[in-house]
C-alpha cells in the first residue's frame, strides 16, 4: 500500500511539474522581447536608363508581356530591353546576373513567384531595381504591393517607371535530411508543416486548369493531419520553447489570395512575423479562417503571432518546407532571418 501511494504521489508530482513547465514556457514566450521595428524608407523616383526583361517563356501571356515592356521602353525614350529567358534548369538567377553584367539598372521579372524570387535573390543588396510582370498562379508579391494582375501594359509601366521602394528580404536556411544545407530567399512567406504539405500535394494538372483554387482542394485533404512537436527559439531568447503545431509560418508581408492573413506584417519594417498554427481538428482550422476573414482582433489559442528578427526551429520528425508557395524539401532543423531594406522594388 505504501509503495502504491509513493507511485501515485510521484506521478502526480511529475504531472504537476510538466504542467508548470508548459505554463511557464508559454507565459515566457507571450512576454518575449519585441525587436525594434524600423520606419520604412520613403519611396524615390529613379529613372531607368537600361532595362532587362527576364521572362519565363512557358507562362501564359509571356509574348504579351514582352511586347508591353518593349512598348513602354520605346515610349520612355529608352533602348529596347535586353530580353533573357529562364530555363527548366535555371529559374532566372543566371539571366539576372547576365543583366547586371550588361549594366542594366532595372531588371524586370516576368513569370510566377518562383521567377520573381530567383531574380530578387541576385538583385538583393545591389543598386539595381526589380520590376514585376505577374504571370503566375499565386502572384503573391504583386498582390501585396498592388501591382495590377490583369493589365500587363500598366504593370509594365510600373516596372519601368514606377517609384523605387526598399523592401526586406527573408532568408530560410535549411538543414536537409541528406545532410546538405540550403539557403533560400523569400519575399512573401515561408513555412514548415501543413502549409508546405499543401503546396507539395497540389495537383499540377488541376492547378493549370483552375489556378489558385487547386490549393483549396489540396488544403481540404490536409485538414485531418496530426500536430507535430517542434522546438523553436526567437531571436534574443535564451531558451527553446516546445509546441505541438500544424504549421509555423514566417511572413515578410501578409496578404494571401485577398485575405490579410498576417495583418501586422509589413514588407519594409525590418522584422518577420512568425505565426504558429496549432489546431487539433477541422474546427480549429475553421476558427483560424473566421478570425482571418473577419479580421477579428481577439487572440485565439490555435493561432499565435510573434514579431522577430530571426527564428531557429527543430523538428522531432521530418517536416516539409516551402518558400512563397514553392516546396523546398523536408528538414529536421532550420533558421530564418531577415535582411532589412535589401531590395529595390518598383511599385505604383
Amino acid at each position: 500500500m505504501q509503495t502504491n501511494r509513493v507511485i501515485v504521489f510521484s506521478a502526480v508530482a511529475a504531472a504537476a511539474a510538466a504542467a508548470a513547465t508548459s505554463w511557464y514556457s508559454v507565459r515566457k514566450l507571450s512576454n518575449y522581447s519585441k525587436p525594434l521595428i524600423k520606419q520604412p524608407e520613403a519611396a524615390e523616383q529613379a529613372a531607368a536608363t537600361k532595362v532587362a526583361l527576364v521572362i519565363n517563356p512557358s507562362k501564359s501571356g509571356a509574348d504579351e508581356a514582352r511586347e508591353a515592356v518593349v512598348r513602354v521602353c520605346a515610349e520612355a525614350g529608352l533602348e529596347a530591353p535586353l530580353v533573357l529567358e529562364t530555363t527548366k534548369d535555371n529559374a532566372g538567377q543566371d539571366a539576372a546576373r547576365e543583366a547586371l553584367d550588361a549594366q542594366c539598372d532595372t531588371i524586370i521579372a516576368a513569370g510566377g513567384d518562383g521567377t520573381i524570387r530567383a531574380v530578387a535573390e541576385v538583385l538583393e543588396g545591389t543598386g539595381a531595381s526589380l520590376g514585376i510582370l505577374p504571370l503566375g498562379t499565386g502572384n503573391l508579391l504583386a498582390r501585396n504591393v498592388d501591382i495590377p494582375l490583369d493589365d500587363l501594359h500598366t504593370a509594365a509601366l510600373v516596372a519601368v517607371r514606377g517609384m523605387v521602394r526598399r523592401i526586406d528580404v527573408g532568408h530560410m536556411k535549411l538543414q536537409l535530411l541528406d545532410g546538405k544545407e540550403a539557403d533560400h530567399a523569400f519575399l512573401v512567406i515561408a513555412g514548415v508543416g501543413t502549409d508546405a504539405d499543401l503546396f507539395d500535394d497540389t495537383n499540377e494538372e488541376l492547378k493549370s486548369k483552375v489556378g489558385w483554387l487547386a490549393y483549396s482542394e489540396a488544403g481540404l485533404r490536409q485538414l485531418l493531419g496530426q500536430r507535430k512537436k517542434v522546438s523553436f527559439k526567437l531571436s534574443g531568447d535564451e531558451s527553446w520553447q516546445t509546441r505541438k503545431v500544424r504549421s509555423v509560418l514566417f511572413a515578410n508581408c501578409g496578404k494571401l489570395q485577398g485575405l490579410d492573413f498576417v495583418p501586422d506584417a509589413k514588407i519594409d519594417d525590418g522584422v518577420l512575423d512568425a505565426v504558429i498554427l496549432s489546431p487539433r481538428s477541422a474546427a480549429g482550422w475553421t476558427w483560424i479562417l473566421l478570425k482571418t476573414a473577419f479580421r477579428a482582433k481577439n487572440k485565439i489559442p490555435v493561432m499565435s503571432f510573434y514579431q522577430t528578427s530571426g527564428v531557429s526551429l527543430r523538428c522531432d520528425e521530418p517536416m516539409n518546407t516551402q518558400i512563397d508557395g514553392d516546396p523546398t524539401g523536408q528538414v529536421n532543423e532550420l533558421q530564418v532571418s531577415v535582411n532589412p531594406s535589401a531590395l529595390r522594388l518598383r511599385t505604383p
